[in-house]
């Protein structure tokens, strides 16, 4: 009977000891599913390869956007050119009338913008 309350406390300490182990055991999940991160660090297979352009491609590329933006640049001021040559040809009432629809269409827009601009924060809060 002395050994009894002996004998409990060494299955206690024992089956203690065992929880430890089997808890720190499963603390590491990554590394058992990627047996090479364990072995090496980190994972082998997802390298990702990087390369420059020569210098041709890249010139090439400079070149383009270039000519790009100088191609929008024209284009951009042929048509305000063209809108202020329809206007200067028309009689002094229609000119009057066109800036008017021209503020108006423009205040439109600037109000429908800012309705959108306000309904789509108020979809986003609700979906955070």
């Amino acid at each position: 009977m002395k050994n009894f309350p002996v004998k409990r406390i060494v299955i206690l300490l024992i089956s203690l000891f065992v929880l430890l182990d089997v808890c720190e055991a499963q603390q590491y999940k990554r590394s058992i599913r990627n047996p090479e991160r364990k072995l090496f660090g980190k994972s082998l297979n997802n390298k990702t390869v990087k390369y420059r352009e020569s210098r041709e491609v890249v010139r090439a590329k400079k070149k383009q956007a270039a000519n790009q933006k100088r191609l929008d640049k024209e284009y951009y001021a042929y048509v305000k050119k063209q809108r202020k040559h329809n206007i200067d040809i028309q009689s002094p009432e229609v000119k009057t009338r066109m800036i008017e629809n021209r503020k108006e269409s423009d205040q439109k827009f600037r109000e429908k913008k800012k309705n959108l601009k306000e309904k789509s924060r108020k979809t986003g809060r609700k979906y955070k």
